[in-house]
């Protein structure tokens, strides 16, 4: 009965993606840090804003050598916009990483993969699979939509009254992932997710809600990520003092100062900013 139902589940998948598959930039290669380059860029952030930026950060750091003789400060030129700044700091170490310990190139094992700065388990995966078609399964945010959506149906989020125990949990998936997985079509089997998970998203109530680690992102104005990116794109500019950046922080949040100054005491612990006797900028 199983077997029969995973059958069914990839013509349906299949069938969707033979008539609406998306075309993006870093499909048309195989590239290992081309693809991390796009899973980082990814993350929390849609498809098709990311084009433009992959295409002009490649054009400016096509290899992994490139970018790690970079500085943050070069580098935010063409990260800014699209948010969670930490991800291109956590690009440019993995690259300083990888040049001197790999020689300039990423490490085929997932483990040492995951050792990587700003790299998890789904990235990690992700990228064996993309560039390698190497087969394995790997799960985010689309790909969970179409799973849920089709074997756990029954299941009802806590907002619907059900309970902790009805939560579907990644191990739940995995089961079924695994079992789904076609034979040497892992590269576009997951695009195929992707494509059909993006599609559900806009038809059906969002079955991620009976997912046990759901949750909603914040409000971006008023928070700190609103201050953290305003600090950065200030100093991108240039060199400011204390005192005028954090009235500048001030009048472009509307956010109290204290709140300003525990932001960017944490951007200067990460990385991104540094102080000195002329006052603050980008690292």
């Amino acid at each position: 009965m199983v077997s029969l139902d995973i059958k069914e589940f990839q013509t349906v998948v299949w069938d969707f993606y033979s008539k609406n598959k998306r075309d993006f930039p870093w499909r048309q290669t195989k590239d290992p840090y081309k693809i991390l380059v796009s899973e980082i860029m990814l993350q929390q952030t849609q498809a098709p804003r990311v084009v433009d930026y992959y295409k002009k950060w490649l054009k400016r750091f096509p290899d992994i050598q490139s970018l790690a003789s970079a500085s943050f400060a070069q580098i935010y030129p063409f990260w800014q916009g699209l948010g969670y700044n930490r991800r291109a700091l956590a690009l440019q170490k993995l690259a300083k990483k990888v040049t001197q310990k790999y020689q300039g190139k990423l490490p085929l094992s997932i483990p040492l993969l995951e050792e990587l700065p700003g790299v998890g388990p789904y990235t990690a995966r992700a990228v064996s699979i993309f560039a390698h078609n190497r087969p394995i399964t790997c799960l985010e945010t689309n790909i969970r939509r179409v799973f849920i959506h089709h074997f756990f149906f029954d299941r009802r989020s806590l907002g619907e009254g059900g309970s902790e125990s009805e939560l579907v949990t990644d191990k739940d998936i995995l089961e079924i992932a695994k079992q789904a997985l076609p034979a040497g079509k892992a590269r576009q089997w997951h695009w195929a997710l992707m494509d059909y998970g993006a599609y559900l998203k806009s038809v059906v109530k969002n079955p991620n809600r009976r997912h046990k680690n759901y949750s909603v992102q914040s409000k971006f104005e008023g928070s700190l990520r609103q201050i953290r990116g305003s600090a950065l794109r200030i100093l991108s500019v240039g060199t400011m003092e204390e005192k005028e950046l954090f009235e500048c922080l001030k009048k472009a949040t509307g956010q109290t100062k204290e709140r300003v100054k525990k932001v960017i005491l944490a951007l200067e612990k990460e990385g991104l900013i540094r102080a000195d006797k002329n006052g603050y900028s980008l690292y």
